[in-house]
């Protein structure tokens, strides 16, 4: 399948704290692309003032939906919250 979508969350988690950002990454990335509807890739971006997380969908239907599952609000939301230093930055975009 093509990637016709991305979700793209963007976080500001302090250094101190990117460690665990990352197990909850690695821990529900297979999670996500196993069980989740048109769900394709899952990337974890590092930047000196942010955590970026990219997700490919094959539709923009099921990237929004995605933000509605069980997983994501009641495991990676659960798991990044305490993390943040402020709100996530959500953008879907479609791919052209």
């Amino acid at each position: 399948m093509k990637v016709n979508a991305y979700l793209e969350i963007t976080m500001k988690i302090e250094e101190a704290n990117r460690a665990d950002a990352a197990k909850v990454y690695t821990d529900y990335r297979g999670p996500f692309l196993e069980t989740i509807e048109g769900a394709l890739t899952k990337c974890l971006l590092v930047r000196d003032d942010d955590v970026q997380v990219l997700h490919g969908f094959d539709s923009v239907e099921h990237a929004q939906a995605y933000l509605s599952s069980e997983m994501f609000k009641n495991d990676v939301f659960v798991g990044l919250n305490p993390l943040w230093s402020a709100d996530p930055e959500v953008k879907i975009y479609s791919v052209a």
